[in-house]
């Protein structure tokens, strides 16, 4: 139903947006994140069932790996030596060596991919990299977000609007003046832009003074931090603006 009244919006002349061109970095980014995000999903849940797994292990093999970070864990299960199926020790044994190669290459595959997007980010659009608080996977998914024609985003009140970040009023708007959270737009860079604004409170002198500031006038430090993320928008919003074209004076 949804695409059928959008091309009704279309045919009826309300749709004017500018969808994105689709030809460029930020195409680029979005199809390699979509691999590094499944890579990542699937290798969290390859370690989440070792560890399961390695709760009802022998006392010896549980005393073995107790303590280990993921690597050095998934690291010791790769080497565990086959034995003949014979027992259930000996089928653990063997799950949990798959398990390990599993994750192992899974770990390898996603910083590949890491990787390839941090020097797309970088060719693209390296003055996003320049705030505090922003990384290579914020960037990413501001680029995303915006896409190859950042153009077509006529305002950073859409740009906010996109991200999720715009304020969305509690009652009709002529009452207590009050917004609550809001729940649309684009969640992972609404979650980007979110663990931004902690870092900031967190490490970022200028954002501590402010937060200090507000709450002595009484916000709450979640009507703070929304207050922090439509900041960063507006910031983020004026990094990704295309130059302005000169043209040359004519004799």
């Amino acid at each position: 139903m949804s695409r059928v009244n959008a091309a009704r919006a279309v045919l009826a002349g309300f749709a004017t947006a500018t969808p994105k061109s689709a030809d460029g970095e930020a195409e680029m980014i979005r199809q390699l994140k979509i691999a590094h995000d499944q890579a990542v999903e699937q290798r969290t849940a390859a370690m989440v069932t070792m560890k399961a797994m390695l709760v009802h292990a022998p006392d010896p093999l549980r005393n073995e790996t107790a303590g280990k970070t993921q690597i050095a864990l998934a690291r010791h299960l790769a080497g565990l030596r086959p034995r003949q199926l014979e027992g259930p020790e000996d089928a653990l044994r063997h799950a949990l060596r798959t398990l390990a190669k599993r994750w192992q290459y899974l770990d390898a595959e996603a910083r590949d991919l890491t990787k390839m997007i941090a020097d797309l980010v970088h060719r693209a659009a390296p003055q996003l990299l320049e705030p505090f608080g922003i990384g290579v996977d914020t960037a990413a998914e501001i680029l995303v977000v915006a896409g190859d024609n950042p153009e077509r985003i006529k305002s950073e009140a859409a740009l906010a609007k996109l991200a999720g970040i715009a304020p969305v009023p509690t009652g009709s708007g002529m009452t207590s003046g009050r917004h609550r959270i809001n729940r649309g737009g684009h969640r992972q860079l609404n979650a980007a832009i979110y663990r931004t604004v902690i870092v900031r409170m967190r490490f970022h002198q200028p954002t501590i003074d402010y937060v200090a500031r507000r709450s002595a006038e009484g916000k709450t430090k979640r009507e703070i931090i929304r207050c922090l993320k439509r900041y960063v928008i507006r910031e983020v919003y004026h990094l990704i603006r295309p130059a302005p074209q000169t043209t040359p004076a004519t004799s």
